[in-house]
């Protein structure tokens, strides 16, 4: 298991946990991170993660990325 800001741009990743206090993870869930769900970093830019899942591309900060586990 890793945080999602160590995956490979392009590369298909099943979420496995989602960290941080409650009120982050609500907020994660809220935009579609959930635990068995698939995500794959686009790019890397200015400190944010561009990310695709369910079909949509999200930038999340680097520091919510760390707490999403693959």
């Amino acid at each position: 298991m890793m945080p999602l800001t160590l995956a490979d741009p392009g590369e298909k990743n099943l979420i496995k946990k989602i960290g941080g206090s409650p009120d982050i993870k609500k907020h994660l869930e809220d935009l579609g991170f959930v635990a068995g769900g698939e995500v794959s970093v686009v790019t890397v830019a200015g400190g944010n993660v561009i990310v695709n899942i369910k079909e949509t591309r999200i930038a999340i900060s680097r520091q919510m990325a760390q707490k999403i586990m693959i």
